[in-house]
């Protein structure tokens, strides 16, 4: 989650250990003054043009506070996400503009208690007002309606199996006994082909746990973010090869990809998908936590689109411990899904760590998959490279599993739930696909198939980078996309052949 943190303006830059710019005595030819936004704050920096981005976060936490894994910066429309890089490699030069971005995680546990004498326990990101304006009880039902202040991210777990919970509705202060009264399985079956851009939540009895949707035009550098960054020129994400707008339709299609073991589900089957990706779909929804630049009270136009995930009980994510204690099968189960999916954006905050059984096994539950399939690799990176998990071999499961993958069937799955998916991100979940089965079939580790993937500095292709480029330079124009896969096809052969001597 992002959100602001009210800074009052700072008139001294923050220097780097060791030295100062000229004027104070210490000079250095290398040093530069950029300058970094949050919250309507502006707040001036000194930093070397060699100083990694890991160092110019580091000296954030330590000047004003802001823990390191809670921080991105952001310059130009796309996020600084590779710490070993260097200021100067994102053509970050004197006088620039920095976003800080901050993500707020820590939960504050709320208990309410209904008029029939039924209780809701509610996890509420902190500093964040909640407030409970309707109680209707009918029956053994109770229905809750809550003004969550803007950016809040409520999620909601029924002490009682009896009761369930609605916070999204199409009509705020308008339902109907009949609406009210329609459960989740009714609203699943009205639609035989149910289409990604028409999940209609209004309102949906959702149970056992929900969080509130992130709304397409809300996402970093749309229109109505509400980080404050700056509105997409061209139309890409912070992820390059991602377009704004779109992170919600990659959410639901994570979710669908995601099969369980036995093949593709339906939306209403319940199954676990492999990674274990929880349940995903579009809602068009109305809510006062949403960020109306006109105000909310011009509702009900300002009804939202946006992905709308079931809250997963956790103890924390992947960043808030080491991985030695996760197990093997856990980890190549999200290597497995990242590499097909050619996730832009795994880090350790969107693993969360769950414990199951009696004997409390840990499960790490894949979260956030807004920058998967984009149109390139460019953006490619996978915290679990780190992990010694990722050097050890797939088991005949694993590997099992990633043979029965099909990129067409996916592709037209995809279009049948109502994502009109781009030649670009079809080519990106062939050729992942393609590398994934290929690897697995050599013997090969989620370690070094995952390193093929991911530049190893920012300005350096990544090894998939090359075999497409090649590809590329290697058909003449007009020729079929069946050809060009055949052809990058060859070309990856002869490097994974490379590998495995």
């Amino acid at each position: 989650m992002s959100v602001g943190v009210a800074l009052s303006p700072s008139l001294e830059p923050v220097h780097s250990s060791g030295y100062r710019d000229t004027r104070s005595g210490l000079c250095s030819d290398k040093s530069i003054v950029i300058y970094l936004t949050v919250a309507g704050s502006m707040i001036p920096m000194w930093v070397l043009e060699s100083e990694s981005i890991a160092s110019v976060k580091l000296r954030i936490q330590t000047c004003k506070g802001f823990v390191v894994k809670k921080q991105k910066l952001v310059f130009g429309g796309r996020e600084l996400a590779r710490n070993d890089s260097l200021v100067k490699d994102y053509s970050v030069t004197e006088g620039k503009l920095l976003h800080l971005v901050l993500r707020l995680s820590d939960l504050l546990v709320i208990t309410v208690r209904t008029a029939c004498g039924k209780e809701f326990e509610f996890h509420v990101d902190r500093n964040r007002n909640v407030g409970l304006i309707d109680d209707i009880c009918k029956n053994t039902d109770a229905v809750i309606h809550l003004v969550v202040q803007k950016s809040a991210k409520v999620q909601a777990k029924p002490l009682e199996n009896d009761v369930e919970l609605s916070v999204v509705a199409a009509n705020w202060n308008e339902t109907t006994d009949e609406e009210e009264n329609r459960s989740e399985e009714e609203l699943q079956v009205e639609s035989r082909k149910p289409q990604i851009r028409d999940f209609m939540l209004a309102p949906v009895f959702v149970s056992p746990k929900i969080k509130l949707p992130s709304p397409t035009d809300e996402e970093p550098m749309a229109v109505n973010n509400p980080q404050g960054l700056p509105v997409s020129t061209n139309g890409e994400g912070l992820k390059r090869g991602t377009r704004v707008g779109e992170g919600a339709l990659r959410e639901a299609a994570a979710y669908i990809l995601d099969h369980p073991r036995s093949g593709p589900r339906s939306l209403s089957s319940g199954e676990v998908g492999f990674a274990g990706v929880p349940p995903t779909v579009l809602a068009r929804c109305l809510h006062r936590s949403f960020n109306h630049p006109n105000g909310y009270e011009c509702a009900p136009n300002n009804v939202k689109i946006g992905s709308l995930q079931m809250f997963m009980k956790n103890y924390g994510c992947c960043e808030d411990m080491g991985p030695q204690d996760f197990p093997v099968e856990e980890v190549h189960k999200i290597t497995a899904f990242d590499i097909r999916m050619a996730n832009a954006d795994r880090h350790a905050g969107n693993i969360l760590v769950s414990r199951e059984g009696e004997e409390r096994q840990i499960v790490l539950i894949p979260i956030d998959h807004g920058y998967c399939l984009p149109e390139n690799f460019e953006d490619c990176t996978f915290e679990w490279l780190y992990w010694p998990q990722a050097h050890q071999p797939y088991s005949p499961d694993t590997v099992d599993y990633i043979k029965s993958l099909d990129a067409e069937r996916d592709i037209a799955l995809l279009k049948f739930y109502g994502w009109d998916i781009s030649l670009e991100c079809t080519r990106t979940l062939r050729v992942s696909t393609m590398l994934l089965k290929k690897g697995v079939e050599r013997g090969l580790t989620s370690f070094t198939i995952g390193s093929i993937m991911c530049r190893e500095t920012l300005n350096k292709e990544s090894v998939i980078e090359g075999i497409v480029r090649e590809a590329r330079e290697s058909i003449l124009p007009g020729m079929s996309e069946a050809v060009f896969l055949e052809t990058v096809s060859q070309i990856m052969d002869f490097q994974l052949d490379k590998l495995e001597k």
